[in-house]
């Protein structure tokens, strides 16, 4: 009897994603009845799931054994009383290699001063003020989940020492780890380079406000590619005027798209660039997908299963 899957993912990823899931399914051997409908909830055996997709209500899907998550974001989510079934989220090769690509590329971009040259294109033959060597060039990453471990190693390979911070203590080699308030407060006023990959709770929202903002080296560099809420605007706002924090490059806002009056597109020390830092891609994406569904039919852990005591 084929696995019914419901893809509740909504009609554009439908589009998206139908024909990469089912060569998935195939290769890895799943007799599988995939359909962007359900009329008979109480059948599907797997929902396919996006936030903003078609479905709100998960009660009547009581014989669904896991909700699989398209992305790797499911603070809209765990916040659902109606969700009892397991929930995995996204973690695909294809995403991580992408966010490591935007931060490493960030990071260099400010370690090596790049913006000088970028807009200094008037005759001027400048080269009095040279970079320091990455290894000189303190890296805070904030997040030491799938995607902060990978960002920070792939610094470390290019010999930036790169400070870690989690809410709960982690053992990483190659990053010099560290969790709780005193130990935040130990990373923020080390890093010249401060990168946000964590998940959006109650514990992390606005964690970067004014009080820790004001613990970084004047002059320091923030990079955001994790959620929007994990930086209190306004409070950045002040001290990027001051010259104290030297540059914001930004990729995830609490609205988006972020509106065309919002300060940070006028800001000359800010870099508004429009959620693009990694995505979720559909040959890849498909594939852990599959996985999980394998997995649930042999009895098998499901991957990347949501704490939701914790809230990812």
């Amino acid at each position: 009897m084929p696995i019914t899957v419901f893809f509740a993912a909504g009609p554009a990823n439908w589009a998206e994603y139908r024909a990469p899931l089912n060569a998935a399914f195939a290769e890895a051997g799943l007799d599988v009845a995939m359909s962007d409908s359900a009329p008979d909830p109480a059948a599907v055996d797997y929902i396919v799931f996006a936030p903003g997709g078609i479905i709100e209500d998960f009660g009547p899907f009581m014989n669904c054994k896991a909700v699989l998550n398209l992305w790797a974001g499911v603070e809209r989510l765990v916040t659902n009383p109606t969700l009892t079934q397991p929930l995995a989220r996204m973690v695909d090769w294809g995403l991580t290699e992408g966010m490591v690509e935007y931060v490493v590329g960030h990071v260099l971009r400010h370690h090596l001063g790049m913006d000088a040259h970028f807009h200094g294109q008037d005759g001027v033959w400048r080269n009095s003020v040279l970079p320091p060597l990455a290894r000189e060039r303190p890296v805070a990453m904030l997040g030491l989940g799938e995607l902060g471990q990978a960002a920070g190693r792939a610094l470390t390979a290019l010999n930036f020492p790169v400070m870690g911070w989690s809410r709960s203590a982690k053992d990483i080699g190659g990053i010099d780890c560290h969790s709780g308030e005193d130990g935040l407060a130990h990373v923020l006023t080390r890093a010249e380079i401060v990168v946000l990959l964590l998940p959006l709770t109650d514990g992390t929202r606005n964690i970067l406000n004014a009080e820790r903002l004001a613990l970084l080296p004047k002059g320091a560099v923030i990079i955001n590619p994790g959620r929007g809420p994990l930086i209190d605007d306004t409070a950045l706002l002040s001290p990027l005027d001051a010259g104290q924090i030297g540059h914001a490059t930004l990729d995830v806002f609490r609205t988006e798209p972020l509106p065309p009056d919002h300060p940070y597109w006028a800001h000359p020390n800010v870099t508004v660039t429009p959620h693009i830092a990694a995505d979720t891609r559909p040959s890849s994406s498909s594939q852990v997908i599959a996985e999980n569904i394998r997995r649930g039919e042999a009895g098998e852990p499901f991957l990347h299963l949501v704490d939701r005591s914790r809230g990812y």
